[in-house]
């Protein structure tokens, strides 16, 4: 009885154990420290020959927290610029009520136009956000069910699933939980 109530002990301690960290940078010099996460996939949107992916990525510089957002759009027609300006934000509805809001901290930015080799049109555009006082406490503790981005001329919003598969690399996704997750990783 007690092998079986320390293998089922073992076995629950396995299911629930953290994930290790996993970064594109981490880095530390002379300047001072920068690591960030590798990119994870929020949102997948693919209809009618037209693609949308949204990811996230957390960085620590020098001690301030940000999300690195990377939008990226395929179509063979027309694909409209969403552009990010300084009043651009990100607001993460969570599944206890609390709406949590990220501050857009760069220039205007509406992304760069690439043709692929299939007679694709790519637009990929960038932005940094920070986070607001006191959200970690709040994104640490309840998943996110919906997020709104708010450009400089529209709103978008995405109603985020408990998990997924991509369709674009077969890989499966969590992003309910993504800060869940992945804050640990830049926490000072």
């Amino acid at each position: 009885m007690k092998y079986l109530l320390l293998l089922a002990l073992l076995l629950s301690l396995n299911l629930y154990a953290q994930k290790p960290c996993e970064y594109s940078v981490n880095v530390t010099d002379s300047l001072g420290t920068y690591k960030s996460t590798k990119e994870y996939m929020l949102c997948e949107k693919n209809f009618a020959g037209t693609a949308n992916y949204v990811f996230f990525s957390l960085s620590l510089t020098d001690g301030l927290p940000t999300v690195n957002v990377q939008l990226i759009q395929k179509s063979k027609s027309f694909i409209k610029a969403n552009c990010f300006d300084k009043d651009s934000k990100i607001f993460l509805q969570l599944n206890d009520g609390k709406i949590i809001t990220l501050l857009h901290m760069n220039d205007e930015n509406c992304g760069t136009l690439l043709r692929d080799d299939k007679g694709f049109d790519n637009r990929v555009t960038t932005g940094v956000f920070m986070f607001m006082k006191d959200s970690f406490a709040a994104l640490k503790s309840s998943p996110i069910s919906m997020m709104r981005i708010k450009y400089l001329t529209d709103t978008e919003d995405y109603v985020l699933k408990k998990e997924f598969t991509s369709e674009l690399n077969n890989v499966v996704y969590k992003p309910e939980t993504y800060f869940m997750d992945t804050i640990k990783c830049i926490e000072n």
